[in-house]
């Protein structure tokens, strides 16, 4: 009769083993599309077997996840590195949206139809409606230099925005981590939907910045921005912030500049440094590198304001040196363009055709020697292919040299693009790879459900038989 019911205690052991795993096996087949979940599995146990106080059989121990750490940091890497690339890619498209590279428009084709109007000009110096194209070509020049840098200042406070955005869903997923640490503090049996929650959270998170992943003993992880600075630590969680500054070391070259972008961790300290991947990433270089190289920043005038200045000061200094009349006495020529001469990187914003030139004040006259009554007309249609270095800068002429300023910008969005078709085909393989080690395999979870179904008749199979034998042992005795 004892053993009997050992049989029947052990039979027992085994069906519960059984039913929970087909509670896992439907478990893993509902939450197969939930991000972050990957394949659990029932670990059994043999029971002893002695043929008097145990009769063998089956327990349960505990669930087994099938998540394997090196396979997702390797999701992880690929994610900061596209998420670098497509935000840098979006961000240059903007920059290059306000720089026409065709050559047809924007600045380029304002100089070049100045210079058109320069060499029309040169032709009959003394006519007014070519001196009247001056002026207007002129005032064109000004503007599309005014336009391209408001176009840049958009660019950047859009970079502010989506920085402080950024910073934001930072802070969000640092309190949900902080969040689920509190929950896994309490303990019990191991959650596969707090881990999915986990895992889904800092999966989120490798796409706007990078970081490390600390886990302690009590469950809880701690995770470090950069690989330095604490974003969640147990049961709490440290805020970074953004904000634009100019700095104080070493000292700003030009102190009224556009000021620059830097990450703050919750103590107020400057981690800007440390954070080199990741949207975040993305977004600081190019408000902090690209932005700077062409509206100019505290150690930098800016391209744009250089090419503004030298264009604005080398015209100006042709109709200064040339004559308007020969009088007598002589009239000398006046200045075309103006600008903020206090701030080198705000000629681009600022320049403009003196309010005070008239068609009849343009300067035509080279007193030489030798004399030419349309000689400065000359000079200035010659800007347009440039032999004298004073007609140049940096070697180019204006319009080459802010070719090469918005090719730069091309290239760069080009390259950037590369890299991001390049990082998604590397995210798709990282994934691929994950869910070969750790996701949920329909086709191998409905074999499971059949194998612990037939499993579970079997064992009912045998409790039936067992409480018959054990009926009929009873009523023998009686």
């Amino acid at each position: 009769m004892s053993n009997l019911l050992t049989s029947l205690a052990s039979a027992s052991s085994g069906l519960v083993a059984f039913e929970r795993a087909l509670n896992n096996a439907q478990n893993n087949v509902t939450n197969s599309g939930t991000p972050g979940y990957v394949r659990q599995s029932l670990v059994f146990a043999a029971q002893p077997f002695d043929g008097v106080v145990t009769a063998g059989g089956v327990r349960a121990l505990e669930l087994r996840s099938a998540r394997d750490t090196f396979a997702e940091q390797g999701v992880w890497k690929q994610l900061e590195l596209l998420g670098q690339a497509q935000t840098k890619a979006a961000s240059l498209a903007a920059v290059e949206g306000a720089l026409d590279i065709s050559g047809q428009f924007g600045i380029s084709g304002a100089l070049t139809k100045l210079y058109q109007n320069f060499s029309s000009w040169s032709i009959d110096p003394n006519s007014s409606t070519a001196r009247s194209n001056v002026l207007a070509a002129a005032e064109q020049v000004a503007v599309a230099f005014n336009q391209a840098d408001a176009a840049l200042n958009r660019t950047a406070q859009n970079s502010d925005r989506q920085l402080g955005d950024t910073i934001s869903t930072i802070n969000q997923i640092g309190s949900r981590l902080r969040d689920y640490n509190l929950e896994r503090r309490k303990g019990g049996e191991p959650d596969a939907a707090l881990e999915a929650k986990i895992y889904g959270a800092l999966e989120e998170l490798s796409e706007l910045t990078d970081f490390s992943v600390l886990y302690q003993p009590d469950g809880t992880l701690s995770v470090l921005l950069g690989g330095q600075t604490p974003l969640v630590v147990g049961g709490n969680a440290y805020a970074i912030s953004y904000q634009t500054y100019t700095p104080s070391s070493p000292a700003p070259t030009y102190a009224n500049a556009p000021q620059l972008g830097r990450i703050l961790n919750a103590d107020g300290a400057d981690i800007t440094a440390q954070l080199t991947k990741g949207k975040l990433a993305g977004l600081l270089e190019v408000r902090n590198t690209v932005l700077p190289s062409l509206r100019g920043g505290p150690y930098q005038a800016g391209d744009l304001n250089r090419l503004a200045k030298t264009m604005a000061d080398r015209i100006n200094t042709l109709l200064t040196a040339g004559r308007i009349s020969d009088g007598p006495p002589p009239v000398a020529g006046i200045a075309l363009f103006s600008y903020d001469a206090t701030n080198d990187t705000a000629a681009a914003f600022s320049l403009k055709v003196n309010p005070a030139m008239t068609t009849a004040q343009l300067a035509a006259i080279d007193a030489g020697p030798p004399y030419a009554a349309n000689g400065t007309t000359l000079k200035l249609a010659a800007l347009a292919s440039p032999a004298s270095a004073a007609d140049k800068i940096d070697g180019l002429s204006y319009v080459q040299f802010y070719g090469n300023l918005a090719g730069r910008v091309g290239r760069d969005l080009l390259s950037a693009r590369d890299v991001v078709d390049t990082q998604s085909q590397r995210l798709s393989q990282a994934r691929a790879l994950r869910e070969q080690i750790s996701g949920v395999s329909l086709d191998e979870e409905a074999v499971r459900m059949v194998e612990f179904q037939r499993a579970y008749q079997a064992t009912t199979e045998v409790i039936r038989i067992i409480d018959e034998l054990t009926q009929a042992t009873l009523g023998m005795v009686r």
